[in-house]
């Protein structure tokens, strides 16, 4: 089918559409790794009710800005989804994404209420943190002189394909830090160093200086705690950057669709039991101004460029007695809140968050465990906050959270938000209730990815 692309959408796809037919309809067509005004000869894979999905079988008439990926593994992998546009370009492509999303949904003129604040980042090397899919093939050992998918015997470590839970060998990973991409060199160099059937995942996540990680794995089947504790062993010999090495069960079987992330993909489960320990079960990540302990399988900002950029522009010029510091993670933005705030409260549901919380926060902070909701139900703010800063997951507060802030009535709110529709929705609520937009930023915390990080300071 040919087909011109009109726009690119959320999600990564190119949105085009089929010539009216017969019955004076016709059909979006999403088709992946685009550009807009290009005319492609595209094959359906997919076609449900009012729409399809489909992938480019020939480029007809390719854009004048397309460029050449970087990445061997662009258009395989499922990871990156913009290579092949120009950095600057994908920029102007994401703010009007998300300007078109809120006044979609949200129906705000954005452009006449504020401009969008464009916070961009190194596009290369930027990621703190992967996660790697792990094959072996005890079936091939070495001595046999057969190999693995990725050309090295019995052992591969990967990503999954476009669109698809299959298995993708890869050797580099161009927008992992250079230590991440050193670390997996050096593991496929020793082939594993005799990996253990039962891991499927291994995470790795640098520190600041991108000198030291730490790492966990995820166990799909019965593990032998002491096969587990004798492969980190080598692993922390072998490889001296990796401090410590957590085990835990795999997340598929924990969750049972998938995973258990709250956000993205850079999400790690909460609270899974560990099997195994060995080394340091923390690393220290230092930013500017704040040094902060992150656990294995906590969750910390993926993008190691625009970590102080972030905090500055969430918690900047706000003063006052009280702040509330909703899903706080362990402690990212309150931290910061406590050189300007009297009392902050940090409410995070996960123990393993909530532990790190502790550890993160000066005495005038009070780190709540509970759930964003059930916390603001029970109202233990007696006082009215003079800042609320919420980060919630990618399906957004949601009604009853937003229902608790309006009540709330604090004079400021600051939402930062991974899923613009979620946040349009939010928004909306908010604005009804008599709030406005001071300022709006989109950071670009994965670049060559569709994905959005956006900023919303509220006022009333």
């Amino acid at each position: 089918m040919l087909l011109s692309i009109e726009k690119l959408i959320y999600g990564g796809d190119g949105l085009a559409r089929t010539p009216v037919g017969a019955d004076g309809r016709n059909m979006a067509v999403f088709v992946p790794f685009v550009l807009p005004g290009e005319r492609v000869e595209a094959e359906i894979r997919q076609e449900k009710p009012g729409f399809a999905r489909g992938s480019v079988a020939q480029l007809i008439e390719a854009s004048p800005d397309r460029v050449e990926a970087r990445c061997p593994y662009f258009r395989q992998c499922g990871g990156c989804h913009y290579q092949h546009i120009p950095y600057e370009r994908q920029l102007e492509f994401k703010a009007g994404i998300l300007r078109e999303t809120l006044q979609r949904i949200a129906k705000i003129k954005i452009e006449l209420e504020s401009e969008i604040r464009l916070h961009a980042s190194p596009p290369w090397n930027y990621r703190n943190r992967t996660r790697l899919q792990v094959q072996t093939a005890p079936e091939f050992p070495p001595q046999t002189g057969k190999t693995g998918r990725s050309g090295d015997p019995g052992f591969a470590l990967g990503y999954f394909r476009f669109g698809s839970r299959e298995f993708l060998p890869v050797r580099e990973c161009p927008i992992s830090s250079p230590l991440l991409n050193q670390v997996m060199a050096r593991l496929l160099e020793l082939r594993g160093l005799n990996c253990p059937a039962a891991v499927e995942e291994i995470e790795l996540f640098a520190d600041a200086a991108d000198e030291r990680l730490l790492a966990w794995a995820f166990c799909g089947r019965e593990a032998d705690q002491r096969d587990l504790l004798r492969w980190a062993e080598a692993l922390e010999r072998e490889l001296p950057e990796i401090t410590g090495v957590t085990f835990f069960s795999s997340r598929r079987r924990s969750s049972g669709r998938g995973s258990s992330e709250r956000r993205l993909e850079d999400e790690a489960p909460i609270d899974l039991k560990s099997l195994a320990e060995s080394g340091a079960k923390a690393i220290r990540y230092r930013t500017k101004n704040h040094e902060y302990q992150v656990s294995a399988g906590a969750f910390f900002q993926v993008n190691r460029y625009l970590v102080d950029e972030l905090v500055s522009v969430v918690t900047g010029n706000a003063r006052g007695d009280v702040a509330l510091d909703l899903y706080a993670g362990g402690g990212f933005f309150s931290a910061a809140l406590a050189r300007s705030f009297h009392h902050i409260f940090g409410v995070e549901p996960s123990l393993t968050s909530h532990a790190d919380f502790v550890q993160n926060v000066p005495a005038n902070v009070k780190a709540v465990g509970a759930r964003t909701e059930d916390y603001l139900r029970s109202r233990p703010v007696r006082k009215r906050p003079d800042l609320v800063v919420l980060d919630p997951p990618r399906t957004g507060a949601g009604k009853s959270v937003i229902r608790s802030l309006v009540e709330l009535g604090a004079p400021r709110v600051r939402y930062v938000s991974c899923e613009p529709a979620t946040l349009a929705r939010d928004i909306a609520a908010l604005l009804a209730a008599g709030y406005h937009i001071e300022e709006a930023h989109l950071f670009d915390l994965f670049p060559e990815t569709f994905h959005i990080e956006s900023v919303m300071l509220l006022a009333r």
